[in-house]
């Protein structure tokens, strides 16, 4: 026997004789009949996640009446879009995610730079530091930041006022500066993370040469580090400003009690702010924001079109970093107030807002644990930590099982219609939560009636694991792609079963990566608020959408004792995931 080197198991099996059969069969040429079915059931579920809530919204947005009612087809709901009020929420839209990127991506540039190239102290334990606000939800820092910087009874503006003796606040969360600030503390750590590796991967050679030749740090800095870095920062700016597209969180607490307005708001208010929902004018307003989507997902492929991202060769070269002298310990404070001010300060204030009665009242005869009481006898509370716990579980789980197989097909194997499942499996990328909720949202309406999904628990762990595809592919791509194919071929050569050889050699080798991703999933599934806040109903709510419940009601005090439960699991979570990738590495 001939073993073909490098090349995938399926182009041996695609030169022996093909089975015979109709077209169907013709066209996934090269595969077993099982595969064929497989790979259907594999389009249709994915057809279901991705192509029918898709579906849905056009049809929505073409449709006179809400979910279930009688109605007729027309073009009312892209007229009423078509306004200058519009125009202007499309450009705060623009111009904030615009505005956040830059301040963002330059700052992660410089935190990257001082972990992967300089003799910072304590440069492991930083990079840590630094990545823990991108675990944390979103709602939770959000709520802290209104109890912080709240123009009449903020913590910051009553020690400012006391300080000084002023009567203007020193700084106010709801306003245009607020949304981008709030905006910037997870955009920054996402960029971070994105781009500390490619820092370290690079050859300090040619940093080496340019300070032999007589350059400055900064000059060495500016025309070195940054142009060989100029791709990564590309898609860096790229993603980030279409994430700020998609936020709603921030623009939902900070920018709607200014007056503020984004799309993502804007679609939230018309559904559930309107005395008669205008499921029509949310439905075009979802497919309007994804065409804008689609536009910036296609400029993104055209400016990295034909860009190299190699800043490591064949060429050995040997790690080491710049010395700072004493400015490191200037570089190391800087990264130390980043956590004090985006972790250790909203933290705090959830931890002082928990113990007094009254919120802005902090003397010592309002000391009480009364919030904490109300909180475990709230019967809603616990019924949404079970929902969360459940739908974090089984949605991980699920999304990370779809993502591995997507994956595995897409390249492992060169079975006709990867393309189409992988193309799928990216389809709700460009599909902010608030749109894929709206779609789901007449998606699970239509359904027929033994199908009782509207409504449900089940409801929003389908929305999860669509809006978590994306990413687990990505995770499970970048692990197959690192695995050579002769691991397969030998298995198959020496007598393995295919099913033998999948559980031996690819999940015994790539379950690492799938439990790294299982845990961002969980993560995201734990934040995500702005798909739940379209698709829960009653007995089917999650922490998030209860903190958001209490906080609307006026209850920031138990909103606090809830986030700082919130806050422990995010640190027991990413302590467990630091300590699996730490365990695996050392056996490397």
């Amino acid at each position: 026997m001939t073993i073909i080197h490098n090349r995938p198991l399926d182009d041996i099996a695609e030169t022996a004789p093909t089975l015979g059969g109709n077209a169907l069969t013709r066209a996934f040429s090269g595969g077993s009949l099982w595969r064929l079915i497989g790979m259907l059931v594999l389009i249709l579920i994915l057809g279901f996640l991705t192509i029918y809530p898709l579906a849905m919204l056009l049809y929505g947005s073409l449709h006179s009446t809400p979910p279930g009612m009688a109605g007729e087809f027309n073009l009312n709901g892209y007229r009423s879009i078509m306004t200058t009020q519009n125009l202007i929420v499309l450009a705060n839209t623009i111009g904030i995610s615009l505005a956040k990127t830059i301040p963002s991506l330059t700052i992660a540039v410089f935190l990257a730079w001082i972990v992967a190239r300089t003799d910072t102290p304590f440069r492991g334990t930083l990079e840590v530091l630094i990545t823990l606000p991108f675990f944390i939800p979103p709602i939770l820092t959000a709520m802290a930041w209104g109890m912080l910087a709240n123009p009449q009874v903020g913590v910051i503006n009553m020690v400012w006022r006391w300080a000084t003796g002023a009567t203007d606040p020193l700084v106010n969360i709801y306003s245009y500066g607020g949304v981008i600030w709030h905006m910037c503390q997870y955009s920054i750590p996402f960029l971070f993370l994105f781009m500390v590796d490619a820092f370290r991967a690079m050859d300090p050679s040619l940093e080496e040469s340019s300070r032999m030749c007589g350059a400055s740090r900064w000059t060495t800095f500016r025309k070195i580090t940054l142009l060989l870095m100029l791709p990564v920062l590309t898609s860096s700016f790229m993603l980030s400003f279409i994430k700020g597209i998609e936020t709603f969180e921030s623009a939902l607490f900070f920018g709607l009690p200014a007056g503020i307005k984004v799309i993502t708001t804007d679609i939230y208010e018309s559904i559930n702010h309107r005395a008669t929902p205008d499921y029509q004018y949310a439905t075009s307003l979802s497919f309007a924001i994804m065409g804008l989507m689609f536009l910036l997902v296609i400029w993104q492929w055209w400016m990295l079109r034909g860009k190299s991202f190699q800043t490591v060769t064949g060429k050995g070269f040997r790690p080491s970093v710049m010395e700072l002298g004493p400015w490191r310990w200037v570089t190391f404070a800087f990264c130390v107030l980043f956590f004090f001010i985006t972790v250790v300060l909203p933290i705090g204030q959830l931890m002082l807002g928990s113990f007094f009665r009254f919120f802005g009242f902090y003397t010592y005869d309002m000391l009480t644990l009364e919030h904490y009481r109300a909180v475990f006898a709230n019967s809603e509370f616990w019924r949404a930590v079970r929902n969360t716990m459940v739908l974090g579980l089984l949605g991980a789980t699920a999304t990370m099982a779809l993502g591995a197989i997507v994956a595995y097909i897409s390249v492992r194997t060169r079975w006709r219609g990867r393309n189409l499942i992988d193309s799928m499996a990216w389809l709700p990328w460009m599909m902010p939560g608030m749109v894929l909720g709206v779609g789901f949202l007449w998606a699970f309406a239509m359904l027929p009636g033994p199908i009782p999904i509207y409504g449900t628990i089940w409801a929003l762990l389908l929305a999860y694991i669509a809006l978590g595809t994306p990413v687990s592919v990505r995770v499970m791509t970048g692990a197959y792609h690192q695995l050579s194919y002769d691991l397969e071929e030998c298995s198959r050569v020496h007598g393995a079963t295919w099913a033998q050889t999948m559980w031996r050699i690819m999940v015994a080798l790539a379950w690492p990566a799938f439990a790294v991703g299982w845990v961002l999933t969980f993560f995201g599934i734990m934040r995500e608020l702005s798909a739940s806040i379209l698709l829960y109903s009653v007995g089917s709510e999650t922490l998030a959408v209860v903190l958001m419940k209490l906080w609307a009601n006026g209850n920031a005090e138990q909103v606090s004792v809830i986030g700082l439960m919130m806050m422990l699991l995010v640190i027991v979570f990413r302590w467990v995931q630091l300590g699996f990738i730490k365990s695996r590495i050392s056996k490397l």
